[in-house]
């Protein structure tokens, strides 16, 4: 079941991905291709990850991890195995005909656990034996030291689909080293059996032209969708988008597309505020700013759109008839904020109104949000936080209470 109406409401069920070898497969010379900033070390990556899902538990939430998901997914479906692989390999960008041959053999040859274990690991060109190569593409692959490349990004659930009403929106991914990431997505949610014979509607594909990754989407309330203009996000996939969710049968009624500026520390929308309780808001300072917003709102036959310039509390407070409270990244102070803000935290994960799960190192947001009436619950942090995403980051919501 999906049901996802808004960003607080009480968390009944979430989908994450425990860290795996695949942080080990990482190496300076291939940080920026994977989108890493840093090497976690895994022990203690994978130590904070279960205190995070522990954390949530402790809330009563429902954790269900990725690679158990598509196992028994494909379990439940062995006619889509092959499918699967093929495709696997295909978006790995394998140029040999030889090599493409010889790991779908291996990937064959495991378990289906181990072979999605594998597939996010990354395939290194020591193993698997292909016999001796016959062509220059053969060998030109073997000078790179893996076969497919690890999917380390994989730890933030949150961007390759995005939970809205009882619907999803499949992410087509903007980098090359996360594009694999929604063929897990897909098959997840079309062939386990949570969710297969739910007819869940798709308010976007993965196979789409234009790029959408779900960082970029809040959902308001049921009437409220919030989208970042990114760089990991097109306005022309927004507007698709609101098409599609419009011509649902559901409640909502409006896509804000919010245009924000274009670089590392801004990478998704959720990296710049997200919502903790009724009208209250994480912000990075810099968004405080004037906002260029495009309304577009459902109309008899498609929608219309109107660019407004204003500030996000006015936005915010038009569209929700709330009053808004906005709490700044690292407070007051500029180097303080610049630094939190870079250790997401902007980037809360609410468990129910008031109450969020947050990085324990932004220790100046974090007692901002306990003077404001949040109840904070802090999670450690010193290997997580190189990867760049926070708690909302790295969870996505399968289902929340109404509010």
């Amino acid at each position: 079941m999906i049901k996802v109406n808004s960003e607080i409401g009480k968390l009944k069920s979430v989908l994450l991905h425990r860290p795996g070898k695949e942080l080990e497969n990482l190496t300076p010379d291939l940080l920026e291709k994977l989108l890493f900033d840093d090497i976690p070390y895994l022990k203690i990556a994978q130590e904070e990850h279960d205190l995070f899902a522990q954390t949530l538990r402790d809330q009563g939430v429902e954790v269900l991890y990725l690679t158990e998901m598509i196992t028994e997914a494909l379990e439940a479906h062995p006619e889509v195995l092959s499918n699967f692989v093929n495709g696997f390999i295909e978006e790995s960008k394998i140029n040999s005909i030889t090599i493409k041959n010889g790991l779908y053999q291996y990937l064959t040859s495991l378990s289906i656990k181990e072979m999605i274990l594998k597939m996010i690991e990354g395939i290194r060109t020591n193993e698997v034996v292909l016999g001796k190569s016959i062509s220059i593409m053969d060998m030109l692959e073997d000078e790179y030291p893996f076969y497919t490349d690890p999917m380390p990004n994989l730890l933030f659930q949150r961007d390759p689909f995005t939970s809205v009403g009882c619907g999803v929106a499949l992410g087509k991914m903007s980098m090359q080293a996360r594009q694999r990431e929604t063929l897990f997505s897909e098959y997840i949610l079309t062939y386990h059996p949570r969710f297969s014979s739910k007819n869940i509607p798709f308010y976007y594909d993965r196979l789409d032209r234009y790029r959408l990754e779900g960082g970029d989407v809040l959902v308001l309330n049921k009437h409220v969708v919030a989208i970042g203009i990114s760089s990991r996000t097109d306005p022309r996939a927004i507007e698709h988008f609101a098409e599609l969710l419009f011509k649902e049968d559901n409640e909502f009624t409006t896509v804000l597309a919010f245009n924000i500026p274009k670089s590392r520390a801004f990478m998704h929308l959720d990296t710049v505020f997200t919502q903790i309780d009724f009208g209250m808001f994480t912000i990075h300072p810099e968004i405080e700013k004037k906002l260029t917003v495009f309304e577009i709102t459902k109309n008899k036959t498609r929608f219309d759109v109107v660019k407004i310039v204003d500030s996000l509390e006015t936005v915010l407070e038009k569209h929700l008839k709330i009053k808004i409270r906005l709490i700044r990244c690292g407070g007051k102070d500029q180097i303080t904020s610049i630094r939190e803000q870079w250790n997401d935290a902007a980037n809360t994960l609410a468990v129910s109104p008031g109450k969020v799960i947050v990085y324990d190192r932004n220790h100046v947001t974090n007692q901002m949000l306990r003077q404001a009436g949040v109840e904070v619950l802090e999670i450690e942090s010193s290997e997580l936080s190189r990867g760049r995403g926070g708690p909302r980051c790295m969870s996505m919501p399968l289902e929340r209470e109404e509010i």
